[in-house]
């Protein structure tokens, strides 16, 4: 059975300033190695924007990080890819180096701030369009707004606003504390600065399908274009993976929690939200024909009821499902099978 709980916040709980997701929130670049917080943050190839942590110590950001290791690997055939270019990365070095799969032997070259891990990356004459829901976070206007006022928006929606979001979800990334997590869909890279700054992983990793998104999440670590059904990540990799405010934006929701599924170890975790159109929404008639036709155009989902996220997630192979409702918000969680 799953297990629902019903929260209410108080306004001291909802953002009461914007958090802009600048290029200035968290890390800052420098010639010289920056001393701030209580934690260790260190910068390595060996990540999709990812910040190794340890608790208790001064932080020190390093311009130039030893690039001998990847957790990456090719999303067309999931082998590990090979760093080429500069042996140490720094933020200038992105654009001079690349990714090569040994067994596909495709190469993956970075862009201003981003390695391009999705399957079409460097083709030339080939371009496809995703559905309009993914299409719209990539343009500029949208991915500069999103965390100068339009996430903050959610709150009419039940979202308690990014810290308090991080605390609850907390408590169901408990069993994997310690591992490594991705941030996907990381949007301008709010909850990937969260996760970072607390030093509870060992590895934080952040991608997104928007070019633009990632631009603005732009810090002194790493950032991977990827696409959601084709994640690049070995099979049984990953500890954990957060998808904040995304699940009803992706093309296909059962293909991607499949892939998450995959790249989670036994035990990993799942941890996500979204909005639920139940209640009132139930007695609009045809709602379910109005859901599909919405679906056909905008290429969104929207779920009705707690009981299909938790079909979602057992159809794709995780167990344990339970979830937190405030008014339309929902945080829900899902375990791979030990």
């Amino acid at each position: 059975m799953a297990t629902v709980t019903t929260i209410k916040f108080s306004s001291g709980f909802l953002p009461t300033q914007p958090v802009v997701g600048s290029r200035s929130c968290f890390f800052k670049t420098s010639s010289l190695p920056i001393l701030k917080r209580s934690f260790v943050a260190k910068v390595r190839a060996s990540s999709t924007a990812f910040v190794e942590t340890k608790p208790s110590e001064p932080i020190v950001v390093e311009n130039e990080v030893n690039t001998n290791k990847t957790i990456l690997a090719c999303p067309i055939c999931y082998e590990p890819v090979m760093w080429i270019g500069d042996s140490y990365l720094s933020v200038g070095s992105i654009p001079r180096s690349s990714l090569q799969c040994n067994n596909c032997k495709k190469t993956y070259s970075g862009k201003e701030t981003h390695f391009d891990l999705t399957a079409a990356s460097g083709a030339k004459g080939y371009g496809e369009s995703m559905p309009l829901a993914t299409e719209f976070f990539r343009t500029p206007l949208v991915s500069f707004l999103y965390e100068r006022g339009w996430r903050q928006n959610f709150i009419w929606g039940g979202f308690p606003g990014p810290e308090k979001e991080f605390e609850l979800m907390k408590d169901y990334l408990k069993p994997v504390l310690g591992g490594n997590i991705i941030d996907a869909s990381c949007g301008s890279g709010m909850f990937s600065r969260l996760f970072a700054k607390s030093g509870l992983f060992s590895l934080v990793v952040a991608l997104d399908y928007s070019e633009n998104m990632l631009q603005q999440c732009f810090e002194n670590y790493v950032l991977v274009r990827a696409d959601i059904s084709r994640l690049p990540f070995a099979s049984s990799s990953v500890d954990a993976l957060h998808a904040g405010a995304a699940i009803h934006c992706w093309p296909s929701p059962s293909t991607a929690v499949a892939e998450i599924s995959r790249v989670l170890r036994p035990g990993g975790v799942f941890v996500a939200s979204t909005y639920i159109l139940d209640g009132p929404f139930n007695f609009i008639p045809f709602v379910r024909l109005f859901r599909q036709n919405i679906m056909q155009i905008s290429g969104s989902y929207a779920f009705l009821a707690e009981r299909e996220l938790e079909d979602l997630c057992k159809a794709c192979g995780l167990v344990g499902f339970t979830c937190t409702r405030n008014g339309r918000f929902v945080m829900f969680t899902a375990a791979k099978p030990k």
